[in-house]
């Protein structure tokens, strides 16, 4: 692929999908600019362009994932539970992700700088995601009153959790139990 006439946008999806695989293969830690430039057709200076390291690389792709896994699920309605059931199965469909799961269980401690040190770009997709769905429950009278980004905050701490320790406990709570379980959690933490 020349990235001379490439439309942008296009060069980037590249390179991240070639990210994408090379992590899901490898490992983060084993997965290496050079390698990523190589499987995406670009030369290292194209990727330098965008993104200074495989660390930042990493960031973005989260980002992409995390926000398309997102777009995929599709809300039944305003009210509380229709906002949980929307919740619980972006948790799951972000816990079974290939990529991010692939980051999750064999490099956690890349993972860990994304969802414990600081506020990424995704957690702030998600949680705009979760102020806008819980502002709508609030109107619609099945989410307790409270400032919504508070709200939206504790609600995506509570559904990480889950989803960073799913596998901890899952001989402990099958697959229905862990999303009825999770469930009650939120509905329990956001009811009036």
């Amino acid at each position: 692929m020349s990235s001379s006439n490439a439309d942008p946008q296009s060069v980037d999806d590249a390179i991240l999908d070639a990210a994408a695989e090379l992590i899901t293969q490898l490992g983060a830690r084993r997965t290496q600019l050079a390698e990523i430039a190589r499987r995406a057709g670009v030369s290292r200076p194209t990727v330098y362009r965008r993104w200074p390291d495989v660390r930042a690389v990493i960031g973005a792709l989260l980002t992409r994932e995390i926000a398309a896994t997102q777009a995929e699920v599709t809300r039944a309605g305003d009210d509380r539970e229709s906002v949980v059931a929307w919740i619980v199965e972006v948790a799951v469909r972000i816990r079974d992700h290939a990529v991010l799961g692939a980051l999750l269980h064999s490099d956690p401690e890349v993972l860990f700088e994304y969802v414990t040190e600081r506020l990424g770009t995704s957690q702030r997709g998600l949680l705009d995601a979760l102020r806008g769905a819980l502002v709508l429950g609030q109107r619609h009278g099945s989410v307790r009153a409270g400032e919504p980004a508070e709200l939206a905050a504790m609600v995506l701490l509570i559904a990480q959790s889950t989803v960073q320790s799913y596998r901890m406990v899952a001989q402990l709570l099958p697959e229905e139990a862990w999303r009825r379980e999770l469930a009650r959690a939120l509905n329990g933490y956001l009811a009036p």
